[in-house]
């Protein structure tokens, strides 16, 4: 499988760093699509093909790549552009922003690529704890396999300190209910990116990733388990 990204791609991201200006961006917009943007839409379009055994409930395309330009009305950070390249790939069966899904992301410091469900809300969030804690076993099956840990490590997000209200601390999924995100991935330095065998790596990680997202949408989605 050839790859998408080139060093070319790194050389603009970095020099975005340095000039984090809309001007500048302005006089090199046909970089950017020719050497970011346009990689991150071929390789997304190559994903939607492959991804469709493993993944048909996610929709997988182009549109789900995030705009370059940063939205600063609340952020103290007031400079007008990312300095990364993202796409996520979300439910199909769920409203925007709800249910777990995957996610990619290219930088200069290097890419990161994995998913799960970032900010959940508080009724979709219980739905989870109580999907976990009527099945643990299953939960914990696709978590502490080895297969996950090798490929996405572990189980990360912002956790309570103390296991929620309505959730006994003696449950063996105690540990997890505490958990307020959950997702999992991981990291490829950047020049990694540029080589024939970061698209294959993409996919087997997403591949690995889909049980455990599928899981997550189970009870948003009204399905029992199986």
């Amino acid at each position: 499988m050839p790859g998408f990204f080139t060093p070319k791609t790194l050389t603009f991201l970095r020099a975005l760093k340095r000039n984090n200006d809309r001007e500048w961006f302005k006089a090199r917009k046909d970089e950017f699509e020719e050497h970011v943007h346009g990689p991150m839409v071929a390789l997304v379009e190559q994903l939607a093909h492959d991804a469709g055994t493993f993944a048909p409930d996610l929709v997988i395309s182009p549109r789900g790549i995030f705009r370059i330009y940063r939205d600063t009305r609340f952020s103290e950070d007031k400079t007008p552009l990312k300095t990364h390249i993202a796409a996520s790939f979300p439910t199909r069966d769920l409203p925007k922003h709800r249910g777990a899904g995957l996610y990619i992301q290219v930088a200069i410091e290097g890419a990161w690529a994995g998913g799960g469900i970032y900010g959940p809300d508080t009724s979709d969030l219980l739905k989870i704890r109580e999907h976990i804690a009527a099945n643990y076993q299953r939960f914990r099956a696709i978590v502490e396999s080895p297969r996950f840990k090798q490929r996405l490590g572990q189980l990360q997000g912002e956790r309570l300190q103390r296991v929620p209200r309505g959730f006994p601390s003696d449950h063996p999924a105690a540990e997890y209910f505490k958990f307020k995100q959950l997702y999992a991935g991981c990291d490829f330095d950047a020049k990694a990116t540029t080589g024939p065998r970061f698209y294959t790596s993409l996919l087997t990680t997403f591949k690995d990733m889909m049980p455990l997202v599928a899981f997550l949408n189970e009870p948003l989605l009204g399905k029992k388990a199986r």
